[in-house]
């Protein structure tokens, strides 16, 4: 606002000097103005510095975040075929007439499974019936659907999906009805 008002002033002024003295407030005016337009630039240059850098604190405090949610990704990927494992062994173990042995695995494959939400897995729901999206599950197959309302829609999960925060990391297969 300061250069603004220097400039609606320098107009007024200039007049009245450039009858009294000739052309040199002419040259301090043009000085001023010079000196006015370098504030202006300087300014303006300030002014674009502080907020890229504002931008890049944001960033990488952004990235920052984000790499403190992914930091288990590997290691949680590795896990999930143990947990696959684990999730196919429970079905045979179901079956067992010892119900000992069937309530101590029970307990640990839900101990297991919640310490694998704790650092922030999640399975990406998906069921028979479902309609098909690309982007939330991989096609393996199509088959002829059962029934005329599965047609376009998932017939079978083959292997479960996982997400970990709002990122899936692993896919679930699918097969579709056609």
């Amino acid at each position: 606002m300061n250069t603004e008002t220097n400039e609606h002033e320098a107009p007024e002024l200039a007049p009245e000097m450039s009858e009294t003295d000739g052309c040199a407030p002419t040259e301090e005016l043009s000085a001023e103005q010079q000196l006015a337009l370098q504030l202006a630039q300087e300014k303006d240059k300030f002014l674009r510095l502080f907020a890229e850098f504002e931008n890049y604190k944001k960033r990488t405090t952004k990235e920052r975040l984000e790499l403190f949610k992914t930091a288990n990704q590997e290691v949680l990927m590795a896990m999930l075929p143990v947990l696959d494992d684990f999730d196919r062994a429970m079905e045979q173990i179901q079956k067992s007439a010892d119900e000992a042995l069937v309530k101590g695995v029970e307990l640990i494959h839900e101990k297991f499974k919640a310490t694998l939400v704790a650092k922030g897995l999640e399975q990406v729901s998906l069921q028979t019936g479902d309609a098909f999206d690309a982007d939330f599950a991989e096609a393996i197959t199509q088959i002829p659907a059962p029934t005329e309302d599965l047609k376009g829609k998932i017939v079978d999960v083959i292997e479960k999906g996982y997400k970990l925060g709002d990122k899936i990391i692993r896919f679930p297969k699918v097969v579709i009805g056609q």
